[in-house]
Formats: C-alpha cells, sequence, structure tokens
C-alpha cells in the first residue's frame, strides 16, 4: 500500500530505540514511490489542462498530492531523529565513535557528525581565554570528590594535583570528580554511591 515504506522506516527506529544501520533500501524504495507518484500527478494535471474538466483529475491528484507529503515527513523524520540519536552518543560518549556505532552511519552522517564535532571544539575555545570543557560537569556535583571503581586494567592515571594513581581492574579509588569525570563516561570507572 502507498506510503508503508515510509511508515516502516520510523517504526523500526521507534522499536529499535538505538542506532542501527541506516535502512539505504527502503528509503530508495520510497523514493522511487514519489518518483512514481510525483510523475503521474504531473500526467494528470497535464491532461486536466488539455482536456479542461479539471474536475475529474482532482480527487486522485489531491491524494497522491497528500501521499508525497507524508512520504517526505516520514524520511525526514526518520533522518531527523538519527541525528538526534547521533548527537546523543556524541555528548555520551565524545568525539570518537566506538566502531560498532561507525559502521552503523551513512557517509553523510560521518560528514555531519565530524562538523558537529568541529562546531562544538570551536565553541568551547571560543568562551573566555582558555576556553570551556563542556563535557566535565555534565551534572551538578554534590561534592568535590567521589568514590569510583576501576572496571578494567587502566595503568597509571596523572591526576590534575600531580598524583599518579595506578588503576587495576576492581580497585577503588577516592578522586577528585573533574579527575575523573572522562573515565566514567568512557566506561573505565563507575561511580560509586555510598
Amino acid at each position: 500500500m502507498l506510503g508503508d515504506k515510509a511508515l516502516e522506516l520510523i517504526k523500526q527506529l521507534q522499536r529499535c530505540g538505538y542506532l542501527n544501520p541506516i535502512q539505504d533500501e527502503t528509503m530508495r524504495e520510497v523514493f522511487e514511490e514519489m518518483k512514481a507518484l510525483f510523475e503521474e500527478n504531473q500526467a494528470d494535471v497535464n491532461a486536466a489542462i488539455t482536456d479542461g474538466n479539471n474536475q475529474q483529475y482532482h480527487a486522485a491528484i489531491q491524494l497522491r498530492h497528500t501521499i508525497l507529503l507524508r512520504d517526505r515527513r516520514c524520511i525526514l523524520a526518520y533522518l531527523y531523529n538519527r541525528l538526534q540519536m547521533i548527537r546523543e552518543i556524541r555528548w555520551g560518549f565524545g568525539a570518537i565513535l566506538p566502531s560498532d556505532v561507525r559502521s552503523c552511519l551513512s557517509e553523510s552522517e560521518v560528514n555531519w557528525f565530524t562538523a558537529y564535532n568541529r562546531n562544538i571544539a570551536g565553541y568551547m575555545s571560543s568562551i573566555g581565554g582558555i576556553g570551556l570543557d563542556l563535557f566535565t560537569s555534565m551534572q551538578p556535583p554534590k561534592s568535590l570528590y567521589i568514590q569510583v571503581r576501576c572496571l578494567c586494567e587502566y595503568g597509571d592515571f596523572e591526576t590534575s594535583d600531580g598524583n599518579i594513581v595506578v588503576l587495576t581492574k576492581n580497585s577503588t579509588h577516592f578522586l577528585q570528580r573533574t579527575d575523573c569525570e572522562k573515565l566514567i563516561h568512557q566506561g573505565i570507572l563507575e561511580h560509586i554511591t555510598v
């Protein structure tokens, strides 16, 4: 039925809840459907002009045009929501995409991600004289120091005050939040709530 493929893109994105490979083939089918609908509309408009009986073609033209608009909205919603997911991944994992996520992106999405990184970096470096890291203190801290557990073998880690801490698997440490926040986002450390 007309419009089902476009709707399936939206349903598939909602059903998964995470970023999966872009559905190039389904999008291509939707574009072909849209092209066919447009060509049928063009033929009917030309026929209506030459026949002089516009009422005969009006309902079919309007129906196809409505389906075209709906397909376009579905494609745009699909692409917009994918970009929102990519943006959330950027704020959650940082500037380097995990390989499993990168394999799910199209070339234009990778280009968008790179441009988004450049924009964020440019903005952060323009704040004040020394810049501002927006990725530290993503949530307001309740205390300056937190207790963390190391989830994997990491090795030596130098804190902001120059001390060296050896991060071994399952070791616990009491560190400044600002020192270990990036490692928490990367999954190397986990915050232990007492």
